[in-house]
């Protein structure tokens, strides 16, 4: 069985990005997070401590979030690490971190990345 705890379209006010004026002015971010966990326990249980939070790891994200980076690879790269960290029992991670209304001459909603891991490999 694979099974999965997801936050989507979590949005964060925060400021990353290259230029002074995304620094300073900063944009609204939104993450998606599909996270793989074995839930057999929890399923036969409704017991909270056999499975992830998600108002821990909404907790976690917000943190990072918090710390300004110029890249979004790097910042989804210290979400995923932090995740690994602090949750064993998270097998692998999709994340998907996009900005909204980029600073780039096009009619564009947001841009972003999205890395799929592994925690064997990451």
């Amino acid at each position: 069985m694979n099974s999965y705890i997801y936050l989507d379209n979590i949005s964060i006010y925060a400021y990353h990005g290259v230029s002074s004026q995304e620094t300073k002015v900063g944009n609204t971010f939104f993450i998606d997070l599909k996270l793989k966990v074995d839930l057999r326990q929890a399923i036969e249980s409704d017991d909270l401590s056999l499975t992830v939070n998600y108002a821990d790891i909404y907790q976690s994200v917000s943190e990072e979030m918090a710390i300004h980076s110029k890249l979004l690879e790097h910042v989804a790269g210290r979400i995923v690490r932090r995740l690994f960290a602090e949750y064993p029992t998270i097998e692998a991670i999709d994340i998907k971190l996009s900005k909204q209304n980029p600073p780039i001459e096009a009619d564009i909603t947001s841009a972003g990345v999205e890395l799929h891991c592994n925690k064997l490999i990451f």
